[in-house]
């Protein structure tokens, strides 16, 4: 075995040390004075000397192979989103997350509530995703469309909706009443944080002299939400703690430490209201229960009314909160279901009975970490805080409140904060969608509604897609496994729609859906509703998933068989067409009408440029992957390639705009909020300034069009594509025009930020954060399976120096780099498990680099190697 040495930081918070395990490796370490300030490295666990104890220690991170010569240690800027008052507003609450479950803590003293979700929680059953009537009405339709009758096609396509989604619901709450004291509590001394860093929040404040304190986790590994509450007085602590919800539900002291709700999702999406005959079907089943220890020998815990529990006189308590449901999958009704919710979440809760608090948080950390710190990010507008000095004062005041630091971004426009969104974006993903969780929603995982706003649905013409944008370049591969798991549910689904709804093979999604796998079109208007492109938008996810990992094995099992049903449907959905292209019809681009010919408006014509785009990176996409699998003989393959040249071009429109649909219409709104035609731009790769520069400068004029202006996910969007066209100036304007604070109160605002940092669509929606994440790491890395794109969008006025280490590149490489007065400084590139060749491209420099398996390579301004050395072993 090979062993490691870093020495350890001089200076280390009191924090660190408090939350430090004793090793539970059975690993025997001979100790040694000379290693009181070292830490040991093996493959289990790192461990340092202290006070003659072994303690467990944060393992190495990959972002750790690359160290800069421009700082000699990372400057460690807070990460945290800070109130200095309990929530007014639910979009105060600060957010926690197993994946699963969720929490949004209000930070209330003389009273607390803590928002509770379980992905699981839906309105319904499985449905029926066909109707036998589709084809004749398809077929109404076309003609329709074939005729030049736009309008009369739009009032036509009304008849292919199905039943809408179902409804996203929340799980109840934690309810704490505290002693009337509490209301007397010092404002001046109140502070509320999440911590990205720990993903952990605290609350303190005081009353009188003794300072109460509250930390709330949320832990992957156990799956249960964890509460400690003290404070610095023996015995001063007093409280009592319920559990409630909106949804039917009732709830009973199990035993004299816990407290079981037991409650029901509706069977139908719409609740029956009181004394109407109830004809609902069972819905799914949800169960919590909270367990809750005290100090020992000190306080006691009282039963009240069979449902609370009160807390007297003790040092501190400890709340564990499990939760599950009776959803066994979405082909099994919540009346067929065999699970037992209370049981399962019982069960979770003795199977950490022997956990202390240190234990469980120890556990939450070292999950966490090996995924928040594979990226860092900082930026600074000066060298000094990116150096290390010692002397120098923090350049962040910890007492501001996050939503002031917005409010003032758009006059000192604070580096810092950039940072701040970006890692909250990775920290969410983190926190709503690990593997074995259901996929995040529109609101992520967190709802406090029974009937929320658009069902918090997973929509498929971007939100869904938007999510898990920064899962790859972001180095969060494993938040991404719901997302495959979902689109094998989908393909089940969608290959009944398909051959009932549209007489074809293989599969097919629209653009809605949730936890039962809903593939056929919703109810509403056809201007969203008929767009048979989600599945195909979702499959571009896995090949992305392929170009950045290169595990061949996912793409041969997971990702090509649901690629081939994907491409089969679209070869059969396309039909011959005018000039011999082959055409989409019906077709629409999401959300947007067109203004026809004969005045009328309508929304459905044939082969939007989206549709085509989509269907264009689908075929490309699995024609690569017959390449590396050894199937480019097969006959669908064959299909496929004769297919290609047929795809109608991206067309630019007279005023210089790419056009959004296959004629030049009309566009009513042309400041709308989809950027749908400039999908080949970003996330796809059809238009690139080096094999497509006329159509990049319509793009370019196609953004100008639209206008700065729209909700958070199109400003997020917006920004992408400017970084696509190494526009650095605009990047950044978009990333500036989100930073507007937000008042619930007076939602007309059409972007920005609540006060916890959610992105106000208005209201919430969670795929700007998400968005934001993956725009700033397209301004400073891009690439191809080829070629590395290095600060191609950096604000160089903006953010003048600043290093990122440890963002994720195509062809399985990680990529760091330092900056400073706007120029590149040091490149690091390496990669785990293959060797490859990449062209480095940075402001008309190109450089061929070898990477070799296990080596990491640095490189100097002029794209110079100028050290390599091993991965530690």
């Amino acid at each position: 075995m090979h062993h490691h040495f870093w020495r350890v930081r001089e200076k280390q918070s009191e924090k660190i040390k408090k939350d430090r395990l004793k090793l539970w490796s059975t690993e025997k370490v001979q100790k040694s004075e000379t290693w009181k300030d070292c830490i040991f490295w093996s493959s289990s666990s790192w461990v340092s000397m202290e006070d003659d104890d072994w303690v467990l220690v944060r393992p190495p991170t990959e972002k750790e192979f690359w160290n800069p010569s421009l700082i000699e240690t990372e400057v460690s800027r807070p990460l945290k989103v800070r109130f200095n008052g309990p929530g007014k507003y639910w979009t105060d609450a600060l957010p926690i997350g197993t994946g699963r479950l969720g929490a949004m803590v209000w930070g209330g003293v003389a009273s607390e509530t803590i928002n509770l979700n379980e992905d699981t929680l839906w309105t319904g059953i499985p449905g029926n995703y066909t109707d036998p009537d589709a084809p004749e009405v398809l077929s109404e339709v076309r003609k329709l469309v074939d005729d030049g009758q736009y309008a009369e096609a739009t009032t036509a396509a009304f008849k292919l909706f199905g039943d809408p989604a179902e409804v996203y619901q929340l799980l109840g709450d934690i309810k704490l009443e505290f002693d009337d004291s509490h209301s007397a509590y010092g404002e001046k001394m109140y502070h509320r944080e999440l911590d990205l860093d720990t993903a952990t929040v605290e609350v303190k404040y005081s009353v009188g002299e003794v300072e109460f304190t509250r930390e709330h986790f949320a832990s992957y590994p156990d799956q249960v939400i964890v509460t400690k509450i003290s404070g610095i007085k023996s015995g001063c602590l007093s409280f009592t703690v319920s559990l409630d919800s909106k949804l039917h539900h009732q709830s009973h002291v199990n035993v004299k430490n816990q407290i079981v709700m037991e409650g029901s999702c509706p069977g139908k999406r719409i609740p029956p209201k009181p004394n109407e005959e109830n004809d609902n079907p069972k819905g799914i089943q949800f169960s919590v229960v909270l367990d809750l220890q005290i100090s020992n020998g000190v306080g006691a815990i009282h039963v009240l009314d069979d449902r609370k529990l009160r807390v007297e006189g003790s040092d501190w308590a400890v709340m564990l909160l499990a939760a599950s449901s009776s959803f066994d999958g979405l082909f099994t009704k919540p009346l067929d279901s065999k699970k037992d919710p209370t049981l399962e979440a019982i069960n979770t809760l003795n199977s950490i009975k022997n956990l202390s608090y240190s234990d469980l948080y120890a556990r939450h950390l070292h999950d966490y970490q090996k995924l928040f710190h594979r990226v860092s990010l900082q930026l600074s507008k000066s060298i000094r805080s990116l150096t290390k000095d010692r002397s120098s004062p923090n350049d962040i005041d910890e007492t501001v409140s996050t939503a002031d630091r917005v409010k003032s971004f758009q006059n000192d426009e604070d580096p810092s904060l950039v940072e701040l969104l970006f890692q909250y974006g990775r920290y969410l993903l983190i926190a709503c969608s690990r593997p074995g969780t259901q996929v995040a929603n529109l609101q992520g995982i967190w709802n406090k509604d029974i009937e929320p706003a658009f069902d918090c649905a997973p929509h498929l013409n971007i939100n869904l897609q938007m999510n898990y944008w920064p899962s790859l370049p972001c180095n969060l591969r494993e938040c991404q496994e719901p997302l495959f798991d979902y689109i094998s549910s989908l393909s089940i689904n969608g290959s009944k729609t398909a051959k009932v709804n549209y007489e074809t093979s293989g599969w097919v999604v629209h653009h809605v859906s949730d936890i039962w796998a809903k593939t056929s079109p919703d109810r509403g208007k056809p201007v969203w509703a008929v767009w048979p492109m989600g599945g195909a938008w979702l499959c571009t996810h896995l090949l992305e998933h392929y170009t950045y990992t290169m595990d061949k094995e996912f793409l041969e099992y997971k990702a090509y068989p649901l690629l081939e049903g994907c491409a089969s449907f679209l070869l059969d959905w396309l039909i011959e067409g005018r000039g011999g292209f082959l055409e989409t019809n019906p077709s629409t681009s999401p959300e947007h009408t067109f203004i026809a010919p004969d005045g009328e408006l309508a929304s459905v014509s044939y082969s939007s440029t989206m549709d085509i785009t989509i269907i264009r990176e689908v075929f490309s996409g699995i024609v690569c992957a017959a390449e590396v699998l050894g199937k480019s003989a097969d006959g669908l393959i064959e299909r496929v390639r004769k297919a290609q040249p047929r795809l109608y071009p991206i067309k630019i429109a007279r005023d210089g705009s790419i056009m959004e649909w296959a004629q030049d219409f009309e566009d009513p709104q042309v400041h709308h909020r989809h950027l749908s035609h400039l999908f080949g731009l970003f996330p796809g790769h059809t238009i690139t300034i080096e094999r497509t520069p006329d159509l990049c400068k319509a793009a370019d004029n196609t953004l100008y069009k639209r206008g700065e202006d729209g909700p958070g996910w199109s400003t997020t969007w917006k920004a992408a594509l400017w970084a696509r066209l190494h526009n650095s100036e605009h990047a950044y304007r978009m990333v500036k025009h989100l930073f507007v604070l937000v008042d619930p109160d007076q939602g007309s605002n059409f972007r920005g930020l609540y006060s916890n940092l959610f992105n106000a669509h208005p209201p919430f929606q969670i795929d700007a954060n998400f968005g934001f994440s993956a725009a700033v790491a397209e301004m400073l890395v891009q690439s191809t399976m080829n070629d590395l794109y290095l600060l191609p969008a950096l604000p160089r006025d903006k953010w003048a120096n600043g290093c990122v280490k440890g963002l994720k590149a195509r062809g399985g490489v990680s990529v760091s780099i330092c900056w400073t007065e706007g120029d590149l400084h040091e490149l690091g590139i390496w990669s785990k498990d293959r060797n490859s060749t990449k062209r480095l491209h940075y402001r008309g420099s190109i450089v061929t680099a070898r990477l070799k398996t296990g080596r990491v390579y640095t490189f100097n301004r002029q794209l110079k190697c100028i050290n390599t050395y091993s991965f530690p072993e």
